[in-house]
């Protein structure tokens, strides 16, 4: 398969950005009905619907869902890049839906897409609901679960752009986890099947993105609903599409989650998953948070009225503003950062710092404005030339 050839091909270009919600995949599902099943499973808080899709008639059954998390929407811009290939009649196409039969939920928390938030409408943290099913979200995702009674399950995410792959300098453009079914922790066939596609899609990712794939913490936490899946004996491979170079948007992370997705789907259909991939598994390096968005190097500040050299780092926060979200940088950190790398680094050789208040260091919380002594402007964290 050439993955690079079929993502530019069949790319959604309706979607963009980080801001993906139910009036933007509306259109889109309104086409996708005409060719495959389209229904609402239920409703959120507020009454938004939650859309299901229904693709393929094959005999392996993957349930798939995204955005539980309401600001997480890369990975339901891949979803659509898949459908678009899966809609068509190319042998690809034809192979995967004799094969599988895919049950989507694209957004699972449209409240949360709405408000651009992680939780729900009433702020509870759908991913930490699984046992106690306190949401209609949740009751609605858990119903399907059961009555479709899936092979696989693929819970997608996004992650910050504070991890990177183990000690390395690399950011975790994607991630994955085959979660725990107890809390030993221990490996039974279900979690073993997970295992393997996680290895089969890390072996693809390599080739175009080597070094940045990582792998998170396997604790156990029953609320979570990719370590309940798994504990009801249904193999749960967690999907978190991070940050790749300069890619706020998301839109290289998009296409390595679509990489993912087929490369998956073609190591279950080839039976290769059938091979113990422990090992290959478990050297995919652990996320380690390492990252800050901007670290400012050698800055010079004045405290308490003594002068000294420090380092300090912004963090970008994510605001929705007008449909759109933009990026404010954030002074989040002041010290040496040892151990800290920034995807932005700058360097400004012992010159002093100053901000429009007149302040002689950094204050954490407030904006990334500020010059550096008499020549270098910050706006927005980044150096105005």
């Amino acid at each position: 398969m050439d993955l690079l050839q079929l993502h530019r091909q069949f790319k959604e270009e309706r979607l963009s950005g980080r801001y993906i919600t139910n009036t933007h995949i509306q259109p889109i599902l309104e086409e996708l009905k005409e060719i495959f099943e389209l229904d609402v499973l239920g409703y959120s808080v507020l009454g938004e619907p939650i859309y299901s899709i229904k693709a393929g008639s094959g005999k392996t059954k993957l349930y798939m869902w995204s955005q539980m998390h309401g600001n997480e929407s890369t990975t339901t811009k891949a979803i659509f890049d898949f459908l678009n290939l899966v809609k068509g009649d190319s042998g690809l196409a034809k192979e995967l839906k004799n094969t599988f039969t895919f049950l989507i939920i694209p957004i699972l928390n449209p409240d949360g897409a709405r408000l651009y938030t992680r939780a729900n409408a009433v702020d509870v943290d759908l991913n930490r609901d699984s046992l106690n099913l306190t949401q209609p979200e949740s009751k609605i995702l858990r119903q399907t679960f059961e009555s479709f009674k899936p092979d696989y399950c693929y819970n997608m995410h996004d992650q910050r752009t504070i991890f990177g792959v183990g000690d390395t300098p690399l950011p975790a453009t994607v991630s994955f986890l085959a979660p725990s079914y107890n809390d030993e922790r221990d490996i039974n066939e279900c979690r073993q099947k997970a295992i393997n596609v996680i290895a089969a899609m890390n072996e693809t990712l390599q080739q175009y993105i080597p070094g940045q794939v990582g792998r998170f913490d396997d604790s156990f936490n029953i609320n979570c609903i990719g370590d309940m899946f798994q504990s009801l004996g249904t193999p749960t491979v967690l999907f978190e599409a991070g940050h790749y170079q300069n890619d706020y948007e998301r839109e290289e992370s998009r296409k390595y989650i679509f990489f993912a997705l087929l490369s998956g789907f073609n190591a279950i259909y080839e039976n290769v998953i059938v091979v113990n991939k422990k090992t290959e598994y478990f050297n995919i390096p652990q996320n380690k948070i390492i990252f800050y968005d901007i670290i400012y190097k050698n800055v010079k500040i004045n405290y308490e009225n003594k002068e000294k050299i420090t380092n300090f780092a912004s963090q970008y926060k994510e605001v929705l503003f007008e449909n759109s979200v933009i990026f404010q940088a954030i002074i989040s950190e002041i010290g040496n950062l040892d151990g800290f790398r920034g995807h932005e680094e700058f360097d400004v050789l012992d010159e002093e710092f100053s901000d429009s208040e007149l302040n002689k260091m950094p204050i954490i919380g407030n904006k990334a404005d500020f010059t550096v002594g008499k020549t270098r402007k910050f706006v927005n964290g980044l150096e105005i030339k």
